[in-house]
Order: C-alpha cells, then structure tokens, then sequence
C-alpha cells in the first residue's frame, strides 16, 4: 500500500553529513558507486526508526557512507553490523564509530554470503541504498528472504513505487510481482532531491518490505520467475505473444482467453495459478513427444 508522508526539509547538517573529515580527511560521493550522501538528520533518524518494525533482532546496514543513518542506528538496544565498499569511507566509519570495531565490514554486499553475517541468524536489513544496485539488492534478498524478514531503505521512487504497484497499474511489472510474492510491501515516504550531496536527478522514497506468512508459493517457483520475466518484456501486448517463447507458437492452451490479456492485469495469485497451468501442459507435452 503506497503511502504518503511529510519529510522534514530542515537539511540539517554535522560532521557526519559534510564533506570533511577530521584531520583534514575527506569522503567524495562517487557516480561509479551511486553515491548520493544524505545530509537532513531528521529524514536520516526516521528511516532509522523503521527497522523498529521487526524488533528484537540485528540489523545489517548496506552502505553507510559517512554514518548519517548509523549514528541513530547504534543507539538502538540491538546488534549492529555495516557494510561498505568505498575504501574512502570505511576509515571514516572506523574513526567516527569506534564502538562497532569488526562490525564495519568492507565488502561489496552484493558478493557476501548472508549466512554468515549473523551466524544464520535473521536480521533487518536497511540503507540509503545506492542507485545504481538497488534492484540487485533486492534480487538478493529474495534469494536469502528465509534470512530477512523485514527490509527497510531508502531507493529511487520509481523503483519504490514499481515495487508497492497494484494489478492493473503503469507501473505493476516484475518487480512488483516478485517482491509481492514473498513480502508486503509498505511506501512510506517520499525524498525530495535537496536533502543529499549531491542532489540526484530523481526523486527518493523510504520502503519497507515485511515477509509475508508464505513458505513456499505452490508451483515451480522457476518457472513461476521465468512467466513473469518473460511476458513483461512484452507488457504492451496480450500475454498470448510472449508466452509462445516458453509454450510454442501453436500450443493448444495459448487459446485460452487469460491470454488475452496484458501482463500487468494479473495478480501474484494469478501468476501461481498460471505457473501451475503451464507447468501442466508442458509435462503433458513432454509425455506426448
């Protein structure tokens, strides 16, 4: 469910928020790595306060930066790890936050084995995620989702809103359906350009993503991947046109009239139901050969 809320504009900055370091140390946002540094502390503390949501258990932050959203996250009663890649910033991290020791990680979070975080334990994970990875840091989770029951953070809007997007939207697409497979998807609030350094060239916006009560989906969950992929890279069309890739061109069921209808118009439920049905007709086709 989308949700709209105030931020505070106020832009307040500390040392934290700034360029400088000290002893004259600097940290640079860089374009390669999506690097856009978040200076408003009162936006910072809220996205902080989401991970309340899903107490009582650690939480992973995914590029910390300069700290802006762990200096409120350390004052929470519960275990803290970081991770960064930026070789720039992780001594500022070591000098400004002392206490959390080999709790900064440097490592590409997109290469690190989740279980081995906590020692298989679950936990919360959140960011001011960069731009450029946001959706593989998405794909991950949901390869470790046993892992992560509730993921809070900070995206792109467009990507935060392909993400809580309803059937029959502009913007409901694979994204939405994979994610609503396994977790409600909650948009928050919504981040205007002029609180980071530097300003993007979009609008941000604040999720969360709790995991629903489902422990597996009832159908090929591969090939259930593998429908809804593959019918969206054809989404203006009925989905007739794209699932004659995985069907063939002259396969009976391709008749039936949900083909008819366009990608987006189908639920997650649907795309089970689908996946089930599919899965039928190709192992009777196989039988057939």
């Amino acid at each position: 469910m989308k949700k709209e809320l105030n931020n505070s504009m106020s832009n307040v900055t500390t040392p934290l928020t700034r360029r400088e370091g000290q002893g004259g140390g600097s940290v640079r946002p860089k374009k390669f790595l999506g690097q856009h540094f978040l200076t408003d502390l009162k936006i910072a503390s809220d996205i902080a306060d989401t991970v309340d949501a899903c107490p009582d258990i650690p939480v992973l932050e995914v590029g910390p930066g300069m700290g802006v959203m762990t200096q409120f996250l350390v004052k929470k009663p519960r275990p803290l790890k970081v991770v960064e890649i930026d070789r720039e910033s992780v001594p500022y991290l070591q000098e400004h936050f002392p206490t959390l020791g080999d709790n900064i990680i440097e490592a590409d979070f997109l290469q690190m084995n989740l279980e081995e975080v906590f020692d298989g334990k679950p936990f919360v994970l959140t960011g001011n995620y960069p731009y450029n990875i946001s959706s593989q840091i998405f794909f991950k989770m949901l390869e470790n989702k046993e892992l992560i029951p509730c993921c809070t953070g900070m995206i792109q809007k467009e990507v935060a809103e392909r993400m809580a997007a309803e059937p029959g939207s502009k913007t409901y697409g694979v994204l939405s359906v994979l994610m609503q497979a396994w977790y409600d998807v909650d948009y928050l609030f919504t981040v205007h350009e002029n609180v980071f350094n530097p300003p993007p060239k979009v609008k941000s916006a604040v999720i969360r993503l709790t995991r629903n009560s489902k422990k597996e989906l009832g159908c090929d969950e591969k090939l259930f991947r593998r429908i809804v992929k593959t019918v969206f890279t054809m989404r203006r069309k009925m989905m007739r046109n794209g699932m004659k890739q995985i069907l063939g061109k002259n396969h009976p069921l391709l008749a039936d009239p949900v083909f008819n209808l366009r990608p987006e118009q189908l639920s997650v439920e649907e795309y089970i139901q689908l996946t089930n049905r599919v899965d039928e007709a190709l192992v009777l086709g196989k039988k057939l050969e």
